[in-house]
């Protein structure tokens, strides 16, 4: 197989239908200068064409048309005209690919498939055989990507690309909660193609370790009361980077949109021209109570969930929430407000005996699971030396015993180095 380089080259198709509409996308990808010739075009080549990306003569093919291509690819549907377009290439020595008759053009377009900036494609060779290299392509792709995701999780691969100069970006990425485990394998993919990663303290940071070498580590992180970087330089250092040029890598624990402040980074990068994207994370709120075995929901017991940050304080749908027992209310950042928090509560009149639970550093080999109730709540997370970062889940399903049959003396244990036994 010979790879092509058509950037800022003339390539003819002649023939405006759905074949040539299947062709020419790939071909403005590569950077080609596309002609069609065609009396009319269908409705994708049109809006190509509207899109400034292909020059349309509207007409009957003529040899001329070929004067000055590298490459033709004839897709009229009538066979005489194709056989045509391929006999005045091979005058010329121009390869052209003949779509209704692969055997009579020069070259073939092979069964192609993407894999990161990396083009996989599969040609027969001696009689064209298009099934047979489409059923070859995607066994091979599939078994490239279960390897390259292997890579990934092993740290094992660098997939940057290989470029130099052009447009960078900046990608979002939610790391979860710390266990490496649970960070995407779209977070993988992103950071295996990073020039620059800006990390937080939280999320799998031991991930960080898996980078190649001269990939440059940038930290912004921040602790309670203590934020070195602020928000808006954190937003200017993802523009400058990815204004170099430069593939830009945010880590971060939780999800970016979930008390993230993703939403303002991804504003800043907006607001200077700079392309972002983001990828999902698994949130605290929702692994931290799962890792400690308490489900948000649970059928007969409640089926409504609420989420807040606890800096922020009470809202009056998660005090109706709890004190009618119809709701489980998750406080991400609260550890230092535990005491206003649970003061307020019972002021409102939740019961005393609602069940809370504390997660520290959830699905990490020191989780601790400390449980209590409301009113015992800022007593008991103080004799315990209850300590950011951690995440308070209260409500019925944070009662001990909820899914062990044995009761609640059953799940008294509080240090949990298996995480896969909360229970």
């Amino acid at each position: 197989m010979l790879g092509v380089d058509l950037t800022g080259r003339r390539v003819l198709v002649v023939g405006g239908g759905p074949v040539a509409a299947r062709r020419v996308p790939a071909l403005v990808a590569d950077g080609a200068r596309v002609v069609v010739v065609a009396p009319a075009l269908c409705e994708p080549l049109r809006d190509a064409h509207r899109w400034g990306q292909l020059e349309w003569r509207a007409r009957e093919v003529v040899e001329s048309d070929l004067d000055g291509v590298w490459l033709v690819h004839t897709a009229t549907g009538d066979r005489r005209c194709d056989d045509d377009v391929a006999r005045w290439a091979a005058d010329r020595r121009v390869f052209c690919v003949h779509a209704a008759r692969a055997a009579g053009g020069t070259a073939r377009t092979p069964a192609t498939t993407s894999l990161g900036d990396v083009l996989v494609g599969v040609v027969s060779t001696g009689a064209p055989d298009p099934g047979r290299t489409a059923v070859v392509r995607d066994a091979l792709a599939e078994r490239v990507r279960d390897v390259l995701a292997e890579h990934l999780r092993e740290g094992r691969a660098d997939v940057r690309a290989r470029r130099r100069g052009g447009a960078g970006r900046v990608v979002l990425v939610g790391g979860g909660p710390g266990d490496v485990g649970l960070l995407t394998l779209a977070g993988r993919r992103a950071l295996a193609e990073a020039d620059v990663v800006v990390t937080d303290r939280l999320g799998p940071v031991e991930v960080l370790d898996e980078l190649a070498p001269d990939v440059e580590v940038v930290d912004v992180g921040k602790t309670p009361g203590h934020h070195p970087v602020p928000q808006h330089e954190i937003g200017r250092i993802l523009v400058e980077h990815a204004q170099r040029g430069r593939v830009v890598v945010r880590l971060k624990g939780g999800d970016p949109f979930v008390y993230g402040r993703g939403g303002e980074e991804v504003l800043a990068c907006r607001e200077a021209g700079v392309p972002v994207t983001v990828i999902p994370g698994v949130s605290s709120a929702l692994a931290a109570p799962a890792a400690a075995g308490i489900p948000l929901t649970h059928r007969g017991t409640v089926g409504a969930l609420h989420v807040m940050n606890g800096h922020d304080g009470w809202s009056s749908a998660a005090l109706v929430g709890l004190r009618d027992a119809t709701c489980t209310v998750v406080v991400l950042m609260g550890v230092a407000a535990l005491g206003e928090l649970a003061s307020g509560a019972l002021a409102a009149g939740v019961p005393p005996t609602t069940p809370a639970a504390l997660v520290e550093r959830a699905t990490t080999p020191t989780q601790r699971v400390t449980r209590a109730t409301l009113g015992t709540l800022e007593a008991t997370a103080l004799a315990a030396g209850v300590r950011a970062p951690a995440v308070l889940v209260l409500g019925e399903v944070a009662a001990p015993g909820l899914l062990d049959p044995r009761g609640a003396d059953a799940c008294e244990t509080t240090d949990l180095t298996d995480r896969t036994m909360a229970w």
